[in-house]
């Protein structure tokens, strides 16, 4: 037992070195802010998207697609596994060991009276341990940790992902639903001027013309209807596969796409914040440790490496004197490298073009994501401008409708003016349902690209 107890604080002593370069995060050139544009300063991350989106249905929709999305079911799954991994990789840094008991009666008999019987008992304990002398061990540990932190955090990148889809999915459903009350609103108008214009025909007021043309509106009016019922209902099943369930069935409505309160603002931090907010920044920084982990794997590759086997137990023909037969057993084997053509230096050579790869990719995705925030927000606030303009247009164009159709009761312009008329406030009131949709989903993007949808 002494000599195993020195044996193990020789080992010790030997894992203390560690060759290779510890990762480093590497120093890029990032603006300190982003193109605020009178944006509050702060985490739209710590905003939770039960605060930001206020309609009930939605939050239902948005929890359901969380439990029960298939995506994210398989994003757990993986997480599981990788666990799992990093276990087996961490328990290669320790000594394994193993317990074997037997029982063993031979007979023999050559030909004589006497049976020649014998009786062998076995008990041992075995130890096996790789001394992780140059520390290849605790770099291939170091990567499985790096691969467990991806997993977790692409998990939490598909969550984002996945609340902005069900939110951006649902407003687009709820603009669908507007625009079908608008052409039925408008396919009633079309009718009653239909019926008015018949009337004013038959009464010798027009001539033929008008009514023609009321027909010619009333019937593209009509078109418009199969093809909007479709739309509902492939973005309503669009939801139900968000949510992880079959397209059978409605999906439930909360506000109207009017009445959405949307914030006039969300707060944005400082780009080094977005770095380790943004789940997909993390993951792309723990590729890189996994990368630099992977060559100093490599590079400690080219060393000798040391195994430590050893067996204690008991061995004895007799029951009776089993405990009064110990043994032991101890080897050791340096196994080192000698001549393999290069392949050792060849594997640490394309470890460290792979880290160079990793790299590059890591220093391209932080462009991108401080670019997408910088595109998001002026897309934030342009959305805003363009509601307002289509707003007033539409205000306009109601008032104009409305005059125009005064004076023709009245016999002051042609039917041709309230045809236009109908067709301007007909597409101000579609223009300003889309500006309000792009405006909800320009708060969607922005709040996903800033790092929310973690919180409740």
């Amino acid at each position: 037992m002494l000599k195993f107890k020195y044996i193990f604080i020789l080992a010790i002593l030997f894992s203390a070195c560690k060759v290779g370069h510890q990762y480093r995060q590497p120093k890029m050139n990032i603006p300190l802010t982003f193109d605020l544009a009178e944006m509050p300063e702060g985490d739209a991350a710590d905003l939770g998207w039960s605060t930001l989106y206020t309609d009930v249905v939605l939050q239902e929709l948005i929890t359901r697609a969380l439990t029960h999305n298939k995506d994210m079911l398989v994003a757990v799954a993986r997480i599981k596994e990788m666990e799992a991994t990093k276990r087996i990789s961490f328990a290669n840094i320790f000594p394994a060991i193993s317990g074997t008991a037997s029982g063993q009666r031979e007979a023999l008999n050559y030909g004589g009276d006497n049976e020649k019987i014998t009786p062998k008992l076995k008990a041992n304990l075995g130890v096996a341990w790789e001394i992780d002398i140059w520390g290849k061990l605790r770099w291939a540990n170091e990567a499985a940790v790096a691969s467990y932190l991806q997993s977790v955090e692409v998990q939490r990148a598909l969550q984002l992902t996945i609340v902005a889809q069900v939110a951006q999915t649902y407003f687009e459903l709820k603009a669908l639903d507007r625009e079908f009350e608008i052409v039925k609103q408008t396919l009633e108008a079309r009718r009653e001027g239909v019926h008015f214009a018949k009337l004013r025909y038959e009464g010798g007021l027009t001539s033929e013309i008008p009514y023609s043309q009321s027909l010619v509106e009333l019937a593209r009016t009509e078109t418009l209807i199969p093809a909007l019922e479709n739309a509902i209902k492939l973005k309503e099943n669009d939801l139900f596969v968000l949510v992880g369930e079959f397209p059978v069935g409605t999906i439930p409505r909360g506000e109207d796409i009017n009445h959405q309160q949307i914030p006039q603002n969300l707060p944005v931090g400082l780009p080094s914040t977005l770095l380790k907010r943004r789940p997909d920044m993390v993951q792309a920084e723990q590729q890189l440790i996994q990368a630099n982990a992977q060559v100093g794997v490599a590079l400690t590759g080219m060393f000798p490496s040391l195994t430590l086997t050893g067996l204690l137990g008991y061995e004895n023909g007799e029951l009776t004197d089993f405990l009064q037969s110990p043994a032991s057993f101890i080897s050791g084997a340096l196994v080192t490298p000698i001549f393999a053509m290069g392949q050792n230096r060849a594997k640490h050579k394309a470890a460290k073009a792979a880290y160079e790869q990793v790299l590059y990719g890591y220093e391209k995705a932080v462009l991108g994501a401080f670019t997408e925030v910088n595109n998001s927000i002026n897309t934030f606030n342009k959305m805003r401008d363009v509601y307002r303009s289509q707003e007033a247009r539409y205000n306009s164009a109601k008032s104009y409708h409305e005059l125009a159709t005064l004076q023709y009761v009245n016999g002051i312009v042609r039917y041709i003016d309230v045809l236009d008329a109908q067709r301007q406030l007909f597409d101000a009131e579609i223009a300003l349902n889309t500006a309000a949709l792009n405006e909800l989903i320009s708060v969607v993007t922005l709040y996903k690209v800033l790092g929310g949808g973690l919180v409740y």
